[in-house]
């Protein structure tokens, strides 16, 4: 990754069209990802770890990494047709793979933790399985986002409920696991420079909302984007000829 965008939304900049485009673009993404759930026993009954990781985005090649809250996938889907339509952008939304997880876990638990005889389960093996799993799908998630050239991480009331007022303190808590550990990591993966990104991306086309549990999210290492800022993004785009991402990185005065 080279540079992480936090994006506040109200109400979204594109329209139906870019929805549509959107939900097609990552139709066949999540057909992927859900074409693979049931490949990932092995022959000898044992659970290809290294399969499972590998298969959660596969040949997924996208340049911007979209964080999003659940109730946000319609904003999620919206940006992305935006973004191809307007800068030929490619973007991954991670509920394309955390969406499928619990078919994933309950895979995992009808073949091995079921109790012998009986229509329940055994209560030590899915924990161990949920473990597992989640694991497994937070380090796909993390390598998906390091192959990404940037995130964009969708701050809306119901991705992080503000500590004090947001936009002074960039501090916050969430419900959600998922972007907890996704922000989190985001200030720690490693920082790739633009050239490095745009040579691999080149070369590789040539070859629990149940739970009550809060946590604590800082958006500080994220720079700041708002709908205006998408909007002069576009219109600089529309007279440049610069790569699209080159554009809003000098706009955000992020060092290249």
């Amino acid at each position: 990754m080279f540079q992480g965008f936090n994006l506040a939304l109200k109400n979204a900049l594109w329209d139906g069209q870019d929805l549509a485009y959107g939900e097609l673009l990552h139709a066949g993404q999540r057909k992927q990802v859900k074409a693979t759930i049931d490949a990932f026993a092995g022959h000898d009954g044992v659970l290809d770890a290294s399969k499972m990781q590998a298969s959660w985005f596969p040949q997924i090649d996208a340049q911007i990494f979209i964080s999003h809250s659940h109730a946000d996938a319609t904003f999620a889907l919206g940006l992305a047709g935006w973004l191809k339509t307007h800068f030929d952008l490619d973007s991954f939304i991670d509920s394309c793979a955390w969406g499928y997880a619990d078919d994933l876990l309950a895979l995992v638990d009808k073949k091995f933790c079921r109790n012998p005889g009986e229509g329940t389960y055994s209560y030590s093996k899915r924990n161990r399985s949920t473990s597992h799993v989640h694991m497994m799908l937070s380090t796909a998630l993390v390598t998906m986002m390091d192959r990404c050239e940037c995130l964009f991480f969708l701050n809306t009331p119901s991705s992080i409920t503000p500590a004090d007022v947001i936009g002074e303190t960039e501090t916050g808590t969430t419900t959600s696991p998922w972007i907890y550990s996704e922000i989190a990591l985001s200030g720690l993966i490693r920082r790739k420079n633009v050239c490095q990104h745009r040579r691999v991306r080149e070369e590789a086309r040539a070859v629990a909302d149940s739970l009550p549990l809060r946590y604590d999210v800082s958006v500080r290492h994220l720079e700041s984007l708002d709908l205006r800022d998408l909007d002069a993004w576009r219109r600089g785009a529309a007279v440049s000829d610069a790569h699209p991402l080159d554009l809003l990185y000098r706009m955000k005065r992020s060092p290249g």
